[in-house]
């Protein structure tokens, strides 16, 4: 399966795209979409829809994941993020690519084994785990690989193929 990993931003979205085949990862490509400093902040989310857009024609992933939004502190960034994040999800809705939404502790989780790893931790299982000489840059490339491999796991598990349904206290495959 192709996957495309996002990590939203403004200033700049990392990306990945990697195949997965039964918890192996092969990296495609990576790296960053990013705009300059702009008055007009609708040219910023041109530029991202663009380059969204592009990535989508070149690679034509099968899914897309991309991080849910949490804001902590900075609700005037958040909002520039969340703006951001809408022309991404624009350009995945007009390609016809299903999104699947992961929050940090879920990528985590995935990539590491541990929901609370700490930054380095992560772009170092993920450089592993891709095969990669090192970690990659910049850090929000990293993110989106993250992100990717994320759903790699997700996606190959029988609770999101749907084979598995509850029932009756217990697991059923279906």
């Amino acid at each position: 399966m192709r996957i495309l990993g996002i990590d939203p931003g403004y200033a700049i979205v990392g990306y990945g795209v990697i195949d997965a085949n039964n918890g192996a990862y092969r990296p495609l490509e990576y790296g960053a979409v990013t705009t300059a400093p702009n008055p007009d902040f609708g040219l910023r989310l041109k530029e991202i829809y663009e380059g969204m857009v592009q990535l989508l024609q070149e690679h034509r992933p099968q899914a897309a994941a991309v991080e849910k939004l949490f804001f902590i502190n900075n609700k005037t960034t958040g909002i520039g993020v969340a703006e951001a994040r809408g022309v991404i999800l624009l350009a995945l809705s007009q390609a016809g690519v299903p999104l699947y939404e992961y929050n940090p502790m879920q990528v985590k989780q995935a990539v590491t084994g541990y929901g609370k790893a700490q930054k380095h931790q992560v772009q170092e299982m993920t450089r592993r785990l891709l095969k990669l000489p090192g970690i990659p840059k910049p850090d929000d490339a990293a993110d989106a690989l993250a992100m990717a491999i994320c759903h790699g796991q997700a996606a190959g598990s029988d609770l999101r193929r749907g084979l598995i349904q509850i029932k009756g206290g217990g697991p059923h495959v279906l």
